[in-house]
């Protein structure tokens, strides 16, 4: 089932101006509830802060957030999306990590008991910043 991404892949995101949240169809097989946390994650980020926010892949399996806002947007909070952003990597730290790990087996076709071992040993985050 490996989707064979090359680049950045959106995951999912949700937007102040539109009032929308978005899912990745190619995510449908996650579980409920992370799709669900997901959504709120993404809704509050956009309530809190403003503008854009989207989850996404980078070319080697790790989640980055991106928040953005319309030109001349005054409600925007940038200050707050830098906090906000940081909390977020504290507080869903497991939840990022399991999507990590969901990514790099099914999307980028990598060995699960080779990712499972580097857990195991710490190395994980040492691979995901190889460059």
């Amino acid at each position: 089932m490996a989707m064979n991404y090359q680049d950045d892949v959106v995951l999912c995101g949700a937007s102040k101006y539109s009032q929308k949240f978005y899912l990745n169809p190619d995510f449908d097989s996650l579980p409920t509830d992370i799709k669900q946390e997901l959504k709120i994650l993404c809704v509050l980020f956009t309530e809190d802060i403003g503008g854009t926010f989207e989850l996404q892949f980078d070319a080697k399996g790790n989640i980055k957030m991106v928040t953005d806002a319309e030109p001349g947007d005054l409600m925007y909070d940038e200050i707050g999306s830098v906090l906000k952003i940081k909390q977020i990597q504290r507080d869903k730290e497991d939840l990022f990590m399991r999507l990590e790990m969901f990514y790099k087996v099914f999307a980028l076709g990598m060995d699960p008991d080779e990712l499972e071992q580097a857990v195991r040993e710490g190395r994980f985050e040492e691979e995901d910043d190889e460059e």
